[in-house]
C-alpha cells in the first residue's frame, strides 16, 4: 500500500481535495461528474472524492462513480469516501476494487466506513449490530481476495470466496469515522484515518491516541485525513460560518457550538489560515465539501487556497 505515501506530502504541507457535487448539485448547476472531476484536476487540486451514500438517497452507486471518476482524469488521487465493503459479499467488494484499481491506474484510496443508519444495513441483509465485526474482518480477506488468493469467508465458512484474476495490488485504506472504534480500525487496520467535521483540538487528539494504538498493534502510525465543509469568497449568497454550523448540528441533532470551528470561510488568506491550524494536529490531507455557491467557481479558490499553503 504504497500510492501516495506521506512522504509525498512535506511535513507542515496539506494535501488538498474536493468532495464532487451530489446528483441534485449536478442537474442544478449542469455538471456531470466527470466534469466536476476534470475541473478539480486542472484546478490543481490533489484528490477528488466521491462519498457511498445511505440506501434511499438520490446517489450514484458508489463504485460506478469512482470509475467515471478515474477513467474521466489522468493524475488526481481519486477517493471512494466511505465505502462500506460489509455491505457487500466480499469476492463481489473485492470484484468492485480491483476493478477500480484498473481503471484508476492505481490511484484509488478506499476509505471505509460503517455508517448510514439501521436502514442501510437492513436493505442489504446485514444486521446492524455486526457491522463493526464484519467490516473487519472485510478489510483482513480482501488484501488476500485481491491478490488471487481463494479464501473461506471468515464469518461465513461454508461460502467459498472467489479468484479474482489478475491480481492487484491492495489500495490505501482510510478509515472513515470519528468515534474511538474508527481509529482503533484505523490503527490496527487501516493506512489512515479519516474524521470529518471535527475542529483541529479534537483531530489532534484522536491523532495521538491513533499513535499510541499503531504502537500497540507493532504497526506505523497511519496518515490522517480530515474531511470538512467550507464556503470560500464574499458572495453575497454564500452560507456563513453560523450558517453552515448551524446547518451540521441540526442534521445531527447536536449544538451548533459543537461545529463552531469547523466551517472554512472567508477569503482565500482566511481559508488557508483555517486549514494550516490541522497541519498542528498532525493532518496531511483535506478534503473540503462546499454546500453553497457555484461549485467550479468555489474549487477555483480552493485551488488558490492550496497554492497558499504550499
Amino acid at each position: 500500500m504504497t500510492f501516495f505515501p506521506d512522504s509525498a506530502v512535506p511535513p507542515g504541507r496539506l494535501a488538498v481535495g474536493v468532495v464532487l457535487p451530489s446528483l441534485a448539485v449536478q442537474r442544478e448547476q449542469k455538471l456531470t461528474l466527470a466534469e466536476a472531476a476534470r475541473h478539480a484536476e486542472r484546478a490543481g487540486l490533489d484528490l477528488v472524492a466521491y462519498r457511498d451514500q445511505p440506501a434511499g438517497a438520490p446517489a450514484l452507486d458508489a463504485a460506478v462513480a469512482v470509475a467515471a471518476v478515474a477513467a474521466a482524469t489522468e493524475h488526481v488521487t481519486v477517493v471512494s469516501g466511505g465505502y462500506a465493503p460489509a455491505l457487500r459479499p466480499p469476492a463481489r467488494a473485492a470484484e468492485q476494487i480491483a476493478s477500480l484499481q484498473y481503471v484508476a491506474d492505481g490511484r484509488l484510496v478506499l476509505g471505509v466506513g460503517t455508517g448510514g443508519g439501521r436502514a442501510r444495513w437492513a436493505a442489504a441483509g446485514v444486521p446492524y449490530e455486526e457491522r463493526g465485526r464484519r467490516t473487519d474482518a472485510a478489510l483482513r480477506l480482501l488484501p488476500r481476495l485481491l491478490a488471487g488468493d481463494r479464501s473461506a469467508l471468515p464469518y461465513e465458512p461454508a461460502v467459498p470466496s472467489g479468484e479474482l484474476p489478475p491480481a492487484v495490488p491492495m489500495p490505501p485504506v482510510w478509515i472513515s469515522g470519528n468515534a474511538h472504534s474508527a481509529v482503533r480500525r484505523a490503527a490496527r487496520l487501516g493506512d489512515g484515518w479519516f474524521p470529518a467535521l471535527a475542529p483541529p483540538a479534537d483531530v489532534a487528539a484522536g491523532t495521538v491516541r491513533l499513535a499510541e494504538l499503531a504502537a500497540a498493534f507493532g504497526r506505523p502510525a497511519p496518515s490522517v485525513a480530515v474531511g470538512t465543509v467550507g464556503a470560500l469568497g464574499a458572495e453575497p449568497d454564500l452560507p456563513g460560518r453560523a450558517d453552515l454550523a448551524a446547518g451540521l448540528a441540526a442534521a445531527r441533532g447536536s449544538a451548533p457550538e459543537r461545529f463552531a470551528e469547523v466551517p472554512v470561510t472567508g477569503s482565500v488568506r482566511e481559508a488557508a489560515e483555517h486549514l494550516h491550524s490541522y497541519c498542528g494536529a498532525g493532518v496531511s490531507r483535506v478534503l473540503m465539501s462546499f454546500p453553497g455557491g457555484d461549485w467550479r467557481h468555489q474549487v477555483d479558490l480552493l485551488a488558490d487556497v492550496r497554492e497558499l499553503l504550499r
